[in-house]
Formats: structure tokens, sequence, C-alpha cells
């Protein structure tokens, strides 16, 4: 093996919900009867933690609008993110790397709360050795999630390898000082990722797959 860990990043990457969390988003403006966001701009706030996320959406809104923003978001995807589901593959990805002795992790821009829900309706829990949540440490890019694992999990940065879909999961890598994987196939353009010098940008999640069996 060349990486004893491998750590996901779980929205758009391990689970095929960037275009709920963009419609989620934009509905949540809807109701507080703000400018409703582009997908682009909603896409490219995706991984970050949901305050830091909204903040760099709406910059002027007045701080006692950030929270009832987000509960609206909470609102419109708790409806449904049961019935999100993972990239085809995924579960099997996951227990076949579980098999070949990998510890696996996920730093995620969900809340714990959250994680723990895609967890419990995914069934994936068992195959995870640690995970790290955004309301548990700092947000991505800063690199607080990796180091932590690292630190957890007993794994040096040069046998760690962060997997994620954004820039913000590529940028935290670099900021540990860690490998990184694209997903091209999630929130952001897989050009975005090629800027972050990844080992390689996969143009969907069979590919991914195939990547992390050949080269994880």
């Amino acid at each position: 093996m060349r990486f004893d860990l491998l750590i996901f990043d779980w929205d758009g990457t391990l689970m095929d919900s960037a275009g709920v969390i963009v419609a989620c988003i934009q509905a949540a403006s809807r109701d507080m009867g703000l400018p409703e966001p582009s997908r682009e701009a909603a896409s490219h706030i995706i991984g970050l933690g949901l305050r830091q996320a909204l903040e760099t959406l709406f910059p002027d809104l007045p701080e006692d609008q950030h929270q009832p923003l987000a509960d609206h978001y909470r609102r419109h995807y708790l409806g449904q993110d049961q019935e999100i589901p993972l990239f085809d593959g995924a579960r099997e990805l996951i227990a076949d790397l579980r098999d070949r002795g990998h510890l696996l992790a996920v730093a995620t821009g969900k809340a714990r709360r959250g994680l723990d829900r895609a967890f419990a309706h995914t069934g994936l829990a068992p195959f995870f050795h640690a995970s790290r949540t955004a309301d548990e440490t700092f947000s991505k890019p800063h690199p607080a999630m990796i180091e932590e694992l690292l630190a957890e999990l007993n794994v040096p940065a040069e046998r760690a390898l962060m997997i994620g879909d954004t820039s913000h999961d590529l940028q935290m890598a670099r900021n540990a000082g860690i490998a990184a994987l694209g997903a091209g196939y999630g929130a952001h353009p897989a050009e975005h990722l090629e800027d972050h010098d990844p080992l390689a940008v996969c143009l969907d999640f069979a590919e991914l797959a195939r990547w992390l069996r050949e080269n994880g």
C-alpha cells in the first residue's frame, strides 16, 4: 500500500448530494427574501462549514440573520437527506479498501449530527476508523481536520491521502502536507481541482475507485 490512511470528503465525493445542497441553499435564500445565488456560486461553497459557507455567499447579511438562514437551509436539507444516494460503487469501494487494510476516515463540512445521520442511513459507519466535522474543529481549508486525524490514528503525513471534490479539500490537504486526489465529478469543476496539484483528478466515481485500487 502506498497510503495507510485514506481520508474522504463526504458530500460530492462519496454521496451524490452536491445538487441537493445547491437547491437547498437557493431555497433558503428565497425563504429569507435574499438574492438567489447562482448554481456556480452555491456549488463553490460546498465543503465549508455551514455558517462559513452562508457568510461567504451573503457577506452583507446582518449577524442576527445568519441563524435563521442556516435554519431554513437545514429544514430543506433534512427533509430529504435520507433519500440522497451514495455514488454507484461507493459502498463496495469503501468495504474493499477496508478489507485491504487501509485506515479510513472522513473530513467533512457537515456538522457531526449531519454526518451521523448519513452514516446511519448508508450503513457505512463501521467501515471508518475516525471522522471530523466542521462543528468540531476548524473548517476547511484549515488543516486541523487532517492534523487531528493523523494524530488520532498515528499515521505520518506522507502515508495519508485526502480524497475530495472541492478546492477546499485539496487546499486543506496541501496545508496539512499530505497528498490529494481530486473527485472531478462533484461540486467543483475538474479544471479548478487541477490547479491545486493533486496526484490525479478522476472524472467519475468508477475512475476514482479504479485509481484507489491501483495506486492507493
